[in-house]
């Protein structure tokens, strides 16, 4: 994740400025469907372009054109399936939706769909809403499972409420700091005319998205 900082960042001061709640990608640990709070296929789409899937509705909600399915799998992680948005036009008076999978467009060969090219954190939100939050991934949930994975391997977990989840983020912007990538970054975006609070502010919030290890015990 550390090449895409200044993507990743980009699109986050969008999302903060005027972005819906998103449909998320889904992840399978142990067997259970969860939500995510990050999108791990972009990083790949921005190496290869020409894979992004095409002929999906975009909207608001759904701004990357896609859905994606990914399972931990022997300590593994893979894309499970991707699906698009489309409209039915088998009825002209109906103007509903439905989705359709692209899997195999994207990985002809789906035993090359291990998430190989992904280093960094996945944030899994469960259980009730807290705070609903009409913006990208702001909302916050009773629960969270954080994964670190290192090129596509699994490495450890660690399960918060909401409450530890937030203390927990404050342990890891204050690691992040003592970093040379964390001056990088923040030189960056004070190009931008941004203030030293305001990019504390900002970094400390989305720390989960361009750390890619847990960096706190």
């Amino acid at each position: 994740m550390k090449h895409l900082i200044t993507t990743v960042l980009s699109a986050l001061f969008c999302l903060t400025a005027f972005a819906t709640a998103q449909y998320p990608d889904k992840i399978i640990l142990d067997g259970k469907e969860y939500s995510l709070h990050s999108n791990p296929l972009e990083s790949y789409f921005e190496i290869n372009p020409e894979k992004r899937p095409k002929g999906g509705v975009m909207s608001t909600a759904l701004w990357r054109g896609y859905v994606a399915t990914f399972e931990i799998r022997d300590s593994q992680l893979f894309v499970k399936d991707i699906q698009i948005q489309y409209w039915d036009t088998t009825d002209k008076k109906s103007h509903d939706t439905k989705w359709k999978s692209v899997m195999t467009e994207v990985f002809p060969d789906q035993k090359k769909s291990k998430v190989d090219w992904l280093s960094g954190l996945l944030v899994l939100p469960f259980g009730e809403l807290v705070n609903y939050v009409h913006m990208g991934y702001g909302s916050t949930y009773e629960n969270y499972y954080l994964l670190e994975i290192d090129k596509g391997n699994y490495i450890q977990s660690k399960q918060f409420d909401y409450k530890d989840y937030e203390k927990f983020k404050d342990k890891q912007f204050s690691a992040y700091k003592k970093t040379d990538e964390y001056k990088e970054t923040k030189a960056k975006l004070k190009k931008d005319g941004s203030t030293d609070e305001f990019i504390d502010s900002f970094l400390r919030n989305f720390v989960t998205e361009y750390t890619s290890k847990i960096m706190t015990d």
